[in-house]
């Protein structure tokens, strides 16, 4: 197996985060790996707020607890909001699509790319698409009319893990055809 692949297979959706703060240098990688990512015609429709006031932690951690769920969250250290920026596209394919067609798969390759650099550093994150976004834009102080795409737990995770649980997955033949 690759190192890659055995990175892919370490990283999980963390639900139980340790009282260690996460330093600032990691989260600094991890921000320039999703800073890296690829995206359509170089449009890079991405901006970042890492959120690393204890304070306002827990007020984000709560904007992500709707309908009762998500309540491991607020033992997250910070939070990546990640947040959807106008993508400018080469005038070619501009005049064919709307500025946004590719945002939302750049804006999923750099959220994983900042997780599977958090996997890398010994960080636990989790990401929630379910997250109140007018309270968000007050806490953030964002405009109203802001896209959001993902807001990330970042910390420690609250035990060592031994070895990677097995993933749940489609099994690799119902998933993929070779033509």
């Amino acid at each position: 197996m690759s190192d890659f692949l055995e990175l892919a297979g370490r990283r999980y959706s963390c639900r139980n985060f340790s009282d260690k703060p996460v330093e600032r240098e990691k989260l600094e990688k991890c921000v320039e790996a999703a800073r890296l990512a690829p995206s359509g015609c170089n449009a890079q429709p991405w901006k970042f707020v890492v959120v690393v006031d204890p304070k306002l932690v827990s007020e984000v951690a709560k904007t992500t607890q709707q309908l009762g769920i998500n309540d491991y969250l607020s033992k997250a250290k910070a939070f990546l909001v990640v947040l959807e920026d106008h993508a400018k596209l080469m005038p070619r394919i501009a005049s064919l699509y709307d500025s946004q067609v590719f945002a939302k798969g750049d804006l999923g390759g750099a959220t994983l790319s900042f997780c599977l650099e958090a996997e890398s550093l010994g960080l636990g994150t989790c990401m929630a698409g379910m997250f109140d976004r007018a309270k968000l834009s007050e806490l953030l102080d964002l405009p109203l009319d802001q896209r959001y795409f993902l807001v990330v737990a970042v910390g420690y995770p609250a035990r060592e893990r031994e070895e990677a649980r097995p993933k749940l997955r489609k099994p690799f033949n119902e998933i993929v055809r070779f033509i």
